[in-house]
């Protein structure tokens, strides 16, 4: 692992507990319960949406979120605190794409609620639900968002043993990750080289 150094030459390194807490498979049945837990979350939250017409069929319920969240009330603060998010959903309600998102909505909570109580790519799939939960906040739904969010990012720091008592124990040692390197296989040396000379 690379080290990150000052401008001194001194080496940064992390705080020995939070090395243990993201990397130690001690730490592993925290990092299930945890994982278990915001599954559920998910998984609820998906089934009760794919049983909704309203968000599997037509995008209705999302259009009604949509469109009380871009008013800008009179007096008092508007849903969205930001303009250009506000912006954003404005265009995404022009568009329609209420039709279409909200299936992805609704099946996107329910894959990551599988995902994360199988423990299947768990680093990943925290980090889209927690981005989903970070759009939710961002849209004036505070709700357990926020806690939510607090534990995805856990998950997404723990990546390596936050599914290790999941299918992640089977799954990471068999397709690595990405930015590993792969390891060329070792040049086969002639024996005519390896052979004593002189005989």
């Amino acid at each position: 692992m690379q080290q990150i150094m000052t401008r001194k030459g001194e080496v940064i390194e992390d705080a020995p507990f939070m090395r243990t807490l993201f990397n130690d498979r001690r730490f592993s049945v925290l990092w299930l319960v945890l994982r278990v837990w915001l599954g559920y979350k998910w998984l609820d939250s998906g089934l009760g949406k794919i049983g909704n017409p309203a968000w599997v069929q037509t995008g209705e319920a999302l259009k009604g979120f949509w469109s009380g969240i871009v008013v800008v009330p009179e007096s008092g603060r508007p849903a969205i605190a930001f303009d250009w998010y506000r912006s954003f959903i404005q265009m995404m309600l022009d568009a329609e794409a209420y039709t279409w998102f909200a299936k992805l909505v609704a099946y996107g909570e329910l894959l990551i609620g599988i995902a994360l109580i199988l423990g299947i790519f768990t680093g990943v799939a925290a980090f889209f639900g927690g981005f989903m939960n970070w759009n939710f906040m961002m849209a004036g739904s505070a709700s357990s968002n926020p806690m939510l969010f607090v534990v995805a990012i856990g998950l997404i720091l723990a990546w390596k043993i936050a599914g290790y008592l999941g299918v992640d124990y089977f799954l990471l040692p068999v397709l690595g990750t990405p930015w590993s390197q792969k390891q060329a296989p070792a040049e086969r040396v002639p024996e005519s080289v390896l052979a004593p000379a002189g005989d």
